[in-house]
């Protein structure tokens, strides 16, 4: 089994901004878990911070090797 792709760690939020968050990620048609990374990511560029984007796994099977 691989190594999972993302980083898990716990998070605690105020309740209430939770729900704005929820709400945003709705909105977007997003999971709150993508909706507060997209809001990292947003407020880092912003703060002039450069952010790659990690190489996500492929899916599925492998290809036949011939």
């Amino acid at each position: 089994m691989s190594a999972p792709s993302k980083k898990a760690f716990p998070l605690r939020l105020d309740p209430a901004l939770f729900v704005a968050v929820e709400r945003c990620a709705a909105a977007d048609f997003r999971s709150a878990n993508a909706e507060i990374e997209v809001l990292l990511r947003e407020a880092l560029a912003k703060r002039g911070v450069k952010v790659g984007v990690s190489e996500t796994p492929k899916r599925g099977r492998p290809p036949k090797e011939i």
